[in-house]
């Protein structure tokens, strides 16, 4: 993969806000940040100035969360920070076809009427942020058991030619099922077959998660820092 094919992965909040989920954002100058509802996630450009972040500020609105993802510029010192996660981007080199053709059995597509007991899951398993019209960014996928959904993953950011994996979750009681697993493949697989390519985002402590990534045909690309802030 060469450096030009990714470059969209540096800013794929800023990079999706202007094309693929325009229709869900929000700006005020050269700031953006997604609908309330859909992500918390906001935007500026490579060097932000001053005014830029006061375009970012008057957006969100006074003492407003400011979830600047893997943005490496830093606001101004007033700006209160909320938290910093460190974690790494990873990219699917599995070649142009995943591996297993048979990972979508049992695998359902979830909509506006399952957001209930999406929250609900995501409630229990803590996969990261989720909201109710998260679902709204692409696809998400599910797997029940006696009708009750206890694993879940979809579509979150688009940067141009890439889509990213996102919200993969199950249920305590589900674990070590290979729901995840079947569910990565299958999200996958609809990518290439559309043409675009794979990519996540994953913490550096969830170790577990990361090898089964890897095992999956994800190679880091490179190491982040997830910071979110408080606007004056």
């Amino acid at each position: 993969m060469g450096n030009r094919d990714a470059v969209a992965l540096d800013d794929p909040v800023g990079e999706s806000l202007r094309g693929h989920h325009a229709h869900l954002a929000r700006r005020f100058g050269r700031a953006a940040t997604y609908l309330p509802g859909v992500a918390t996630f906001s935007a500026v450009t490579a060097d932000p100035d001053p005014e830029e972040w006061a375009d970012l500020a008057r957006l969100l609105g006074p003492g407003e969360f400011a979830d600047m993802f893997s943005c490496p510029a830093t606001p101004p010192s007033d700006w209160e920070p909320v938290f910093v996660l460190e974690g790494r981007q990873m990219v699917w080199t599995g070649g142009s076809r995943p591996h297993d053709a048979e990972v979508d059995t049992g695998v359902i597509e979830l909509g506006a009427d399952s957001v209930p007991e999406m929250l609900d899951l995501v409630a229990r398993a803590q996969p990261g942020p989720f909201r109710p019209r998260t679902h709204e960014l692409g696809t998400f996928l599910g797997v029940r058991d006696n009708g009750t959904l206890v694993a879940m993953a979809g579509e979150r950011l688009r940067p141009p030619g890439w889509t990213e994996i996102s919200a993969v979750c199950t249920a305590p009681e589900a674990r070590g099922r290979g729901h995840a697993a079947r569910l990565v493949g299958a999200l996958v697989a609809r990518i290439v077959a559309r043409g675009e390519r794979p990519f996540l985002h994953v913490a550096e402590t969830n170790t577990g998660a990361i090898a089964l990534y890897e095992r999956l045909g994800f190679e880091t690309r490179k190491h982040v820092t997830f910071r979110g802030f408080r606007t004056p």
